[in-house]
């Protein structure tokens, strides 16, 4: 399929520069995935279109600041550790980091990189894929809390200016394990008394754990989706969560995902390791009923992927009309209900 299918046009004016409060007053798109119908309503009232017995699938990774500078004025962005064990300092008091450098014609292999504060890396390899790999004298858990106290929080591009509050507000009510470069979005218009509005409603919650990296959010450049190569990321779907999975369906329940990145978590088949699964249509899905997701970028990977999920006519028709009503799109946007 042609990349080009996928692309849309967007007034710049439409791109979320700063979340709504409270988080569940976002709009909300329904959209009927056999019939095209769509509805609008707002995010809290998302337990009018839930049932009891149905199975909210939530990402808990939780975000990490990952853009760093250095003394010679190169931003290096850490993507993850390029091993497992991918958390802990299990394996050594060393570890390998995938990271991005801009610019990174100013690293060479050998090199090493200093930051402000006194760590240091050196440059072990630099990749055709524009990634670099850095090697650390410290376990990866240690670079993980260093990032975390020197780092910036990995705010979108296209959000101009970060808000003020981004390290709360970039991030899920629910966010546990740490690893993500970028945030797993659906899940931002949920607050503990929603979650627990539903759960007195009979809807029941489970996780899984995708740390966003390359995979969720680097851009399409190849001319057809044969092409285009995903970077892996790291999947933890515990025995919990499957064994709910199970009785769910059994029970005559729906499984509905909060995310794409619990959508590829899912339907990876992995239960703990990396997948670099690209989901496109003609996709026959097997675990997941329903999805809550953002609106996303043009000729993106998750776009691909909704319209996988529910028709690539639908999904592009519902976008038009997103527009037309002057929902808020992108990362801190408003929120869509494909079910």
């Amino acid at each position: 399929m042609k990349t080009a299918d996928f692309d849309y046009i967007l007034p710049p004016e439409r791109i979320a520069q700063s979340p709504v409060n409270p988080r569940d007053s976002s709009k909300l798109l329904i959209l009927d995935r056999e019939t095209g119908a769509i509805e609008h309503h707002i995010f809290h009232d998302i337990g009018q279109f839930l049932k009891p017995g149905d199975l909210l699938i939530v990402n808990e990774s939780k975000v990490f600041k990952a853009r760093l500078h250095t003394t010679n004025g190169i931003e290096i962005f850490l993507l993850r550790p390029s091993s497992p064990p991918y958390e802990g300092g299990a394996g050594g008091s060393r570890s390998s980091w995938i990271a991005l450098a801009k610019p990174g014609r100013k690293l060479s292999i050998g090199s090493d990189v200093s930051f402000p504060d006194g760590m240091t890396c050196r440059v072990r390899d630099k990749k055709d894929d524009g990634t670099v790999i850095l090697d650390f004298d410290k376990p990866a858990d240690e670079i993980f809390a260093w990032a975390d106290r020197v780092g910036e929080v990995p705010t979108p591009p296209y959000v101009e200016k970060p808000p003020a509050d981004s390290e709360q507000t970039y991030q899920t009510v629910y966010a546990k394990t740490v690893g993500s470069v970028a945030a797993p979005t659906a899940g931002f218009h949920f607050t503990p008394e929603l979650i627990q509005k539903l759960k007195t409603q009979g809807v029941q919650f489970a996780t899984v754990t995708l740390h966003v990296g390359l995979g969720t959010f680097r851009p399409m450049k190849t001319d057809t989706l044969e092409e285009h190569q995903m970077h892996e990321e790291w999947v933890d779907v515990p025995t919990e969560t499957t064994e709910l999975i199970d009785q769910t369906k059994k029970n005559g329940g729906r499984v509905i995902a909060v995310g794409t990145t619990s959508v590829r978590a899912l339907e990876s088949g992995v239960t703990q390791g990396f997948t670099n699964m690209f989901i496109t249509p003609g996709y026959q899905f097997k675990i997941v009923d329903g999805l809550i997701t953002n609106f996303h970028l043009p000729k993106s990977t998750l776009l691909v992927l909704v319209s996988a999920f529910a028709g690539r006519e639908n999904v592009l028709r519902a976008y038009e009309e997103a527009i037309a009503k002057n929902y808020r799109f992108y990362s801190f946007g408003d929120a869509m209900l494909v079910i």
